[in-house]
């Protein structure tokens, strides 16, 4: 972790007296910060299928033109003009694993908060906004130099201002290796001075109408599809628009056997929808299933076993030292025997043979392992397992 990412600040402080409170600005946050990748291979990321990239041109009259979708192709670069144009690309770290690197150093904050690494490729006055930040992010400035604005907090909606001027209460000019920690709600405008690379470590918190829909879809689960209202001792009642005290008694005692809100039902809910992985990076299963002697002469060989790039692991702690583990909307329930499996599989993305010592001695902990290798929430790449690595 750099020492200097959050400048002077413990995590704990930053927390206290920064997160979601006021922008932090650092210099030299990431010192000596090496590009992990180049322009060129960003832009061919850009051209992948499955990548989630777009083209955002400025405007050079009154109007602009759209902004562009990849996938895109060579042609599509070869025509960019010399400036005043943006390339974005989502999710980067899930198709390049070793950018999670770069993530790292943020994992103080709750890995189910963070929302990927986008990466950001600028010519000279490509901007960004002006536009409402709807997430916290962490800047992180590549090579070349960008202009940073912020204007009035607290905005209503993460809407892009269009065609609205910025009128600056703060600036900053980022560097390569400065740091830029923008708190949701905030006004802001970026313009890059020169070609430029930078990155934004996004962390995102789902809406009170997300958490609630989704927590309803979760209990129609249960629910007969064929079940209905029934009356089956209907009264005669005085005047035919009331709606009576029975009615109502039957479909309150509906409602509440249905919306379950007790601690257990709103764990297991709460950790599948936090764990859901985005569709483009759902895990494939092995066509071929390892057995589990193969799985101990890859990691006795140095071998190691490394997370899905796309893969979401988080785990919440039961009583009597019981876990449980959700992998992208699967749960594991983790038995205190096996219950040190959930924090050492959310802790590290990379497993070796001596992180993984112990859990090769309980069978159902070598068999936990084997079921999510075998699923493909954990990968062994094919240059892996030589000593190497």
């Amino acid at each position: 972790m750099p020492s200097r990412i959050l400048g002077e600040l413990s995590p704990a402080q930053f927390l206290a007296e920064y997160w979601q409170k006021k922008p932090l600005w650092v210099r030299g946050a990431w010192p000596e910060f090496c590009d992990p990748l180049t322009p060129e291979e960003l832009a061919g990321l850009a051209c992948t299928e499955g990548v989630e990239a777009w083209l955002v041109p400025e405007p050079e009259g009154e109007e602009a033109d759209p902004v562009r979708h990849g996938p895109f192709t060579d042609h599509d670069f070869l025509s960019l003009p010399e400036s005043h144009w943006t390339l974005w690309v989502r999710d980067v770290e899930k198709h390049a694993p070793n950018l999670t690197a770069l993530l790292e150093p943020f994992r103080f904050i709750p890995d189910w908060r963070g929302d990927g690494l986008t990466a950001r490729y600028a010519m000279p006055q490509g901007t960004v906004g002006p536009q409402v930040n709807e997430d916290d992010v962490f800047l992180l400035q590549g090579q070349g130099r960008q202009r940073w604005q912020i204007g009035i907090q607290q905005a209503e909606s993460a809407t892009v201002l269009a065609g609205s001027e910025l009128t600056p209460q703060q600036e900053w000019i980022l560097e390569p290796g400065d740091g830029l920690y923008l708190p949701a709600g905030v006004v802001y405008r970026g313009v890059a001075l020169e070609a430029s690379l930078s990155y934004a470590v996004d962390f995102h918190a789902p809406r009170h109408r997300e958490l609630l829909s989704r927590f309803l879809e979760f209990l129609l689960e249960d629910v007969d599809p064929e079940a209905r209202y029934a009356d089956p001792d209907l009264m005669v009642q005085e005047n035919p628009g009331e709606i009576s005290a029975a009615a109502l008694d039957q479909v309150r005692t509906l409602l509440r056997h249905a919306i379950a809100l007790d601690d257990e039902t709103i764990a297991v809910w709460f950790g599948r929808f936090l764990s859901e992985t985005r569709p483009g990076f759902r895990a494939e299963p092995e066509s071929d299933p390892y057995a589990e002697d193969e799985l101990r002469e890859h990691l006795r060989g140095g071998g190691t076993l490394e997370r899905n790039p796309g893969s979401r692991f988080y785990y919440i702690a039961g009583l009597d030292g019981e876990r449980l583990l959700f992998v992208d909307g699967q749960e594991f329930a983790l038995g205190p025997k096996v219950a040190f499996m959930a924090p050492l599989l959310c802790r590290h993305r990379r497993l070796t043979l001596a992180l993984l010592r112990e859990a090769l001695k309980p069978a159902d902990a070598r068999q936990l392992l084997l079921d999510l290798l075998n699923e493909g929430y954990l990968v062994i790449y094919e240059e892996d397992g030589d000593g190497s690595d």
